[in-house]
């Protein structure tokens, strides 16, 4: 039966391991924690291909505990029942070390059911998950286990994974195939910091080469887009778009064009123009009013045009919020109102703004509205908010030109 070669070869000790050395270095915590033989319950936290699932079965194999394995994307409760039914038989003298792959598809009951197996030590629990466990685990297993965050491999590392397979496979030929220059560099970068993905790439170049050489030209057909890390409903997703909006918030074009970029590869179109129509009223606000008709046209014309095109418009809005000046006085503005009306700080209207229908229906006076257009200025001195609330501030100025030319205005009037 064919075996992939990245599973073929996985380390079989943690000095094997690539990258990772802020846990798995000398004197690393995790390190340190399985040298002791003492294996709490753990969650490994981390992109795919970081080595996870390397490091859970060289811990399985450091203890003398049975290991079971189970996958929550196929596994379900009639499988961690069978596990348990294992429990105090000669089958797991020593307990069970449980590696849990995916556990973030496991459900509320599902991760319950362990529970009990984990707090009494019969059950040590190894699971690993590429979502944030503090969103997809659930606070009973997540306060019974340690979390240990595994990072995207760095291209350098990579690139010594690639090798070791590059030796590998030519060890098993006659004839050992050469390199163009350049192609395990490429490999390395485009695999997105995936150690099994680079290895894949590795094999796949070998099995098709042509002339006993691995082209870059076929390293760059291969890898093509594989550097993306996106997943519309993970992790991934919600970083770049929170990315993108901080580096339109933080005035970087350069960022703000970068994470751009990494969306439309993605195809997640809705995604960039919503977080892009969002700045231009958050973060842009009032400092240049101007920027929320423009950006939306430049989304209408996106969505109009699609991908590839909708590059064109969304670039030039992206620039345009980037380099424009920055204001959040109105965000601040509407959450101090909203903040009021949730605590039930409201009161009634006053009665010169309520509706005119309400006149001469039993009401102790009428209406007395004073319409502004018909005073200097547009303005005359009236209150509005009700009376529990009529000396608050929500809205303050702006450092920035626009406003600051508002507030000049308006105390002058006011006066």
């Amino acid at each position: 039966m064919y075996q992939p070669l990245a599973d073929e070869i996985r380390p079989a000790s943690l000095d094997d391991v690539v990258g990772q050395q802020h846990i798995l270095g000398r004197g690393g915590l995790l390190r340190r924690i399985v040298e002791s033989g003492q294996i709490p319950n753990m969650i490994f936290y981390g992109p795919s291909g970081t080595g996870k699932t390397t490091v859970a079965r060289i811990i399985a194999e450091r203890t003398n505990r049975s290991l079971r394995k189970l996958n929550a994307t196929t596994a379900g409760i009639a499988d961690i029942k069978r596990i348990i039914d294992e429990l105090d038989t000669f089958l797991t003298p020593g307990g069970v070390l449980l590696y849990l792959d995916e556990i973030q598809y496991f459900n509320k009951k599902q991760q319950q059911s362990l529970l009990e197996f984990i707090e009494d030590g019969r059950i040590t629990l190894i699971a690993s998950t590429t979502e944030n466990p503090y969103f997809t685990v659930f606070n009973a297993i997540l306060s019974r286990s340690t979390v240990f965050e595994f990072k995207s491999i760095e291209p350098s590392d990579v690139k010594k994974a690639a090798m070791r397979a590059v030796d590998i496979l030519n060890a098993r030929r006659d004839t050992p195939l050469q390199l163009e220059p350049g192609v395990a560099e490429h490999i390395a970068s485009a695999c997105g910091g995936d150690v099994r993905k680079a290895i894949n790439a590795v094999e796949l170049l070998f099995s098709a080469a042509e002339g006993g050489t691995v082209t870059l030209a076929d390293a760059k057909a291969i890898s093509q887009r594989s550097a993306m890390r996106y997943d519309r409903d993970g992790d991934e997703h919600f970083d770049i778009l929170s990315a993108l909006m901080k580096s339109l918030r933080g005035s970087d074009p350069d960022a703000a064009l970068h994470y751009l970029a990494r969306l439309l590869e993605a195809g997640d179109l809705i995604g960039a123009c919503r977080r892009i129509l969002c700045s231009a009223s958050e973060d842009v606000g009032l400092a240049y009013p101007q920027a929320v008709p423009i950006v939306k046209a430049c989304v209408d014309s996106a969505l109009q045009l699609g991908i590839p095109e909708a590059k064109l418009p969304l670039a030039e809005a992206c620039i345009l919020l980037a380099t424009a000046p920055k204001s959040n006085t109105g965000v601040m503005a509407i959450d101090r109102a909203i903040a009021d009306v949730k605590a039930g700080r409201t009161g009634p209207i006053p009665r010169e703004l309520q509706n005119v229908h309400a006149d001469g229906t039993g009401f102790e006076r009428e209406q007395g509205y004073l319409y502004p257009h018909s005073f200097p200025n547009h303005w005359v001195r009236q209150q509005y908010l009700p009376d529990a609330l009529k000396n608050v501030k929500y809205y303050e100025y702006g450092d920035n030109k626009t406003e600051q030319a508002a507030r000049r205005y308006w105390e002058e009037i006011k006066k």
